[in-house]
């Protein structure tokens, strides 16, 4: 069931969008070639911290790290490690999440290290525009199918893939909550959004084709056919009105 959010439910995630955004500055600032990923991960943890948070990746499922950095083909749940090190000419995707008293807010973004190929560029700026012709549709009336197929449209005007296999939640006092809201069209319209909804929209997209395969720890999503791949996440409110976006 998709859960309608009280006022002060709202002012929670309000707060913790607000603090999550300001981890996301604070590290994309920090990204230089040479960086291990369990150094940014670190890093992270301790922002989050920081702001009275509890980072809501930790040990969620079993994953190992308070972000999840996933570089070039990978997807997404990048796990850390000290020997995974920033290159000149990387895309990399941070995927990250607070909670504040309760409430959680999801964003991601992906960042260009150094001099990135013209590919990679148009890549990252499609993903993120892709996230914003979604929201275009985020309003009460509307169907979830509406976003879905605004991103599908606008990624595959670039001739990019939308991966199949992952998709956008609901979030609020838990971090995957209903509906689940693919970034790509559906048969059916899907629920009809109504203010109060709280949702995590999450473009993953690909410069070659969109199948996808797991490695072997059984957390990163790679690209299948080894094409680089981007992420851009944001926690969204409906209104009666445009929506909100929590986490920027």
């Amino acid at each position: 069931m998709v859960t309608i959010k009280s006022e002060r439910e709202i002012e929670l995630m309000r707060e913790a969008g607000r603090i999550l955004a300001k981890v996301h500055e604070e590290l994309g600032r920090t990204l230089v070639p040479g960086m291990s990923t369990k150094e940014i991960d670190r890093m992270c943890e301790d922002m989050i911290r920081s702001h009275g948070c509890v980072p809501s990746f930790l040990n969620y499922q079993g994953f190992p790290a308070s972000v999840c950095i996933s570089i070039n083909d990978e997807v997404v749940h990048g796990i850390p490690d000290k020997h995974r090190y920033l290159e000149e000419g990387d895309i990399v995707s941070l995927d990250t999440g607070v909670i504040w008293k309760g409430y959680q807010s999801d964003a991601a973004r992906t960042h260009m290290i150094g001099e990135v190929s013209g590919e990679a560029r148009k890549l990252v700026e499609v993903t993120q525009q892709s996230f914003f012709e979604g929201i275009k549709y985020a309003k009460a009336g509307n169907h979830l199918n509406d976003i879905s197929k605004a991103i599908q449209e606008y990624a595959e005007s670039f001739g990019f893939g939308v991966v199949r296999d992952l998709v956008g939640h609901g979030i609020g006092t838990e971090m995957h909550e209903a509906p689940e809201i693919p970034n790509f069209a559906q048969r059916r319209k899907g629920i009809r959004l109504a203010a109060g909804m709280t949702l995590a929209i999450e473009p993953m997209i690909t410069a070659g084709r969109y199948d996808v395969v797991w490695e072997d720890d059984g957390w990163t999503v790679v690209t299948e056919d080894g094409s680089l791949a981007s992420h851009y996440e944001n926690t969204i409110l409906i209104t009666d009105g445009e929506p909100e976006i929590l986490s920027l």
